[in-house]
């Protein structure tokens, strides 16, 4: 073949264009619909899913809501936890929407009262086995838990008589009175105002830590109790060995209770329950578990019919919201305890149906030392730096009875030098018969020592008598006496008791052995029926 019949051939093969086949793809506009049919098919899907969640969820939150007891602490009456639908679906439909600020965000604190109780199936069910106040500070983003202990002595509010702190809740809940004489009792105590509530049974607390695959707890030191309550009060072996262990729900539930072989008993306890909560709220919070869709349904089965609250579903994305920004690695932790020296609690007893009924009192005569760590939870270096001062104002006290009760001027004595620190305290003879009511503290210094001097007010407590030169220099003759030469240089502060403290320190000190020697079963919820 020639050079010219070559190129012709060849310019004819590059430009022709074979015949479609029947078994030939499609031409590119074609192919281009078909695509757009497929990615509208897979979008329409997922929308579909999207919306079946959303409404599943919407679905599930009512639902566990009608099971939640929401209880108004205005009237008392459980309420629904769904004001109406609109309250479901706005957080899921306007994600940019401005939150519904907390009760007690714009002072600065919000303040928690978690109850942990057996529940309906459990010895004790309404008795408080937990007792903690958690608070958020709401412009430093901290966290405190502060944990009261089961057997502090309290008084009842609206009853003429006291109990033991866990079974107050029982109390309220037999007198139609709910939450409220509890949450009253803890506010009395603290001095704090507490905003929400929530009570969870052990069932809740099991199933909450099951449902997002255990918690990550770091035991201090070996636990092995052969005495921890089973069913039908009977005991079993609870052992675990020092180190990090991952704990399903009933391990940890075990963990949080056990007392008997902890040193600090009660106080112990404590202290791992705060160690608990902290870790299954890491554990929720994670970004792992809080967008996993098959825990946080879970979790919605697992608060339905174990949780009593006052928040109500619109607060709940404000409480995320609020949780996210808290500082978790730092939160502080106190027990109102009676172990050490420096506790603010002493043990004691009172008799009930010829029982001994141990019981846990303010070491001082009132609330003040635990409303103090309360209020300043956030800093103890300031009560750390106002006992500095104290201690460095080296008060001398003379301590005079003029009360009806010989042996409280040594409580005083006692409580002055081993318990506030204060340097010496000497007890003076009183000059006279006659008693006195109300008892009084009279500074010397005329106010050269002002923190040792409201140490005296806060603590006893007694009220501030005369402190002008004229008025101290004008003290009764019949007590002169008593203080005998050079008083005015070698006393700062002279406190005469009276009679309103003698039913304050009536009670007997015990040991700690004694209080943690008592079993659980104990009829606690007996002392209600008591007129002490």
């Amino acid at each position: 073949m020639d050079s010219a019949r070559r190129k012709v051939l060849s310019r004819q093969e590059k430009y022709h264009t074979p015949p479609v086949s029947k078994f030939s793809p499609p031409k590119r506009n074609g192919g281009r619909k078909i695509w757009i049919k497929i990615l509208s098919g897979i979008f329409l899907l997922a929308t579909f899913l999207f919306l079946s969640g959303g409404a599943y969820f919407v679905w599930k939150i009512c639902s566990v809501s009608q099971k939640i007891t929401v209880e108004n602490t205005e009237n008392k009456k459980p309420v629904s936890l769904i004001k109406n639908v609109h309250s479901i679906i706005a957080p899921i439909a306007n994600p940019k929407k401005n939150l519904k600020p907390l009760v007690g965000e714009k002072e600065g604190r919000i303040n928690i009262l978690l109850l942990g109780i057996a529940g309906e199936k459990n010895p004790g069910k309404n008795l408080t086995d937990t007792i903690m106040i958690m608070s958020v500070n709401t412009d430093s983003k901290k966290a405190a838990l502060l944990s009261l202990p089961r057997d502090f002595y309290a008084n009842i509010p609206g009853a003429n008589r006291r109990t033991k702190i866990n079974s107050i809740y029982q109390y309220g809940l037999d007198n139609d009175a709910g939450i409220n004489p509890v949450k009253k009792a803890v506010e009395n105590i603290t001095n704090l105002k507490i905003h929400y509530f929530l009570v969870m049974d052990f069932e809740g607390f099991k199933k909450i830590i099951n449902d997002i695959g255990g918690i990550n707890v770091s035991v201090e030191k070996d636990i092995y109790d052969p005495r921890y309550p089973g069913p039908n009060y009977s005991y079993e072996t609870f052992e675990i060995k020092k180190g990090l262990h991952k704990m399903d729900g009933e391990t940890a539930l075990k963990y949080a209770r056990e007392r008997h072989s902890d040193s600090e008993g009660d106080f112990g306890r404590a202290k791992r329950q705060q160690k608990v909560i902290q870790a299954v709220k890491n554990k929720i919070f994670s970004l792992r578990t809080f967008l996993n869709i098959f825990t946080l349904n879970k979790l919605l089965d697992a608060l339905g019919g174990n949780m009593k609250t006052n928040i109500q579903l619109d607060e709940i994305e404000s409480f995320i919201n609020l949780s996210r920004q808290v500082d978790s690695q730092n939160i502080t932790t106190a027990v109102v305890d009676a172990w050490k020296k420096d506790s603010l609690l002493k043990v004691s007893h009172i008799f009930y149906e010829n029982k001994r009924i141990f019981i846990l009192i303010p070491r001082v005569g009132n609330y003040s030392e635990i409303q103090d760590l309360a209020q300043n939870i956030f800093d103890l270096d300031i009560i750390r730096r106002r006992q500095a001062e104290i201690k460095k104002e080296e008060a001398n006290i003379a301590i005079i009875n003029q009360s009806s009760d010989y042996s409280l001027v040594f409580k005083i004595k006692n409580l002055l030098e081993k318990d506030l620190g204060f340097k010496k305290a000497a007890i003076l003879k009183s000059a006279s018969d006659e008693t006195r009511n109300q008892s009084v503290a009279i500074d010397l210094t005329l106010g050269e020592k002002p923190f040792s001097l409201d140490e005296i007010i806060k603590r006893l407590p007694a009220k501030l008598g005369n402190n002008s030169e004229s008025d101290i220099m004008d003290l009764s003759a019949s007590l002169l006496p008593s203080l005998g030469k050079g008083w005015n240089e070698k006393y700062d502060f002279i406190i005469l008791l009276g009679e309103d403290l003698e039913k304050i320190y009536s009670f007997e000190e015990d040991s700690l052995e004694d209080l943690n020697n008592t079993e659980y079963k104990q009829m606690y919820f007996n002392l209600l029926n008591s007129n002490n």
